[in-house]
């Protein structure tokens, strides 16, 4: 009788099995959202490690460049698709920078916002795993302040500045700033110092000079700043992550009244050809298709776990 009690027992205490991992489907998934996060490094306004943050990307990424000697092939073989993903969204993005982006900038940011506004809750949760006291939400409170006022005042500073390798160098720099530091928008300062549209051109038309002096800058700056990134999170998660949010919510707050209400202008109207209801119904269009889009990638996921970081 005790054994067939000890066997029930035994058999209610068994964790119910996982769903199933389809690899493919999993490699596509990550390929999307490498394309996402590119696209979020040379999108103005918006940070790749923001959408790197969404995307559940951030953390693993950090952890792996903090220990890259740690099981270094199985890794690289996981983020593989991340990276030739941010390879194509940057390449192809920055084909539409040339094309249209500068007519509708507004409107193509109001998606990105929306991907933003569509996982925010989960973001939320996640920041709360371990804890949240009075500290983790002044750390949110300030430093959603503090993005929100440097991008606020940066954008009302514009200076030219001549390309040379050492620029394109310290433009990877702040690129690869845009990855540890979610909530920075490395684009904005580019534009800022003259330098976006000539990036996005030297990236479309295959420039080596830029490109090559581009992504050693990002490398080195990922490199030296990834192991304190883990550090932090290992050992203030909770201050860690709220920090990371405030810069989320800090730096989509400030699109607003950095690139969007400048679209809303006579100036702005006239140059995106639009009437003010319609600029008005673009973007609210493309902010629903952001939000929607976000939610549903999210439900993707739950139904195909991810494969396991290494």
């Amino acid at each position: 009788m005790e054994r067939c009690e000890e066997q029930h027992t035994e058999r209610n205490t068994e964790p119910v099995s996982p769903r199933k991992i389809r690899p493919v489907v999993d490699w596509f998934i990550r390929l999307v959202k490498g394309a996402l996060v590119g696209i979020g490094f040379i999108l103005p306004g918006l940070s790749g490690g923001v959408l790197a943050v969404i995307f559940g990307i951030y953390n693993p990424l950090i952890r792996f460049l903090a220990n890259i000697r740690y099981k270094f092939l199985k890794n690289v073989l996981y983020f593989l698709p991340v990276g030739i993903g941010a390879a194509i969204g940057i390449v192809l993005f920055a084909i539409v920078v040339e094309k249209a982006f500068g007519k509708y900038a507004a409107q193509f940011v109001c998606l990105f916002v929306g991907f933003v506004a569509g996982t925010f809750p989960s973001l939320y949760k996640t920041a709360g795993m371990q804890g949240r006291g009075r500290s983790s939400i002044l750390i949110l409170i300030l430093s959603t302040l503090a993005i929100f006022t440097l991008m606020l005042l940066g954008g009302r500073q514009l200076t030219e500045v001549t390309p040379n390798l050492m620029v394109w160098l310290g433009s990877g720099l702040l690129m690869g700033l845009g990855l540890i530091v979610p909530g920075m928008s490395p684009s904005n300062f580019l534009i800022y110092f003259g330098l976006y549209d000539k990036m996005a051109i030297g990236i479309k038309d295959f420039d080596f000079g830029v490109i090559i002096p581009l992504a050693i800058g990002f490398i080195v700056c990922v490199l030296l700043f990834a192991k304190a990134a883990a550090w932090l999170f290992k050992n203030h998660y909770s201050g860690m992550y709220h920090f990371i949010l405030g810069m989320v919510i800090g730096s989509s707050l400030a699109i607003f009244p950095t690139v969007v209400f400048p679209a809303f202008t006579l100036e702005g109207l006239s140059a995106a050809e639009l009437s003010f209801v319609g600029s008005l119904l673009f973007c609210a269009v493309l902010f629903i298709v952001g939000t929607v889009a976000s939610y549903l990638f999210s439900k993707v996921e739950e139904r195909y776990p991810r494969e396991p970081f290494f």
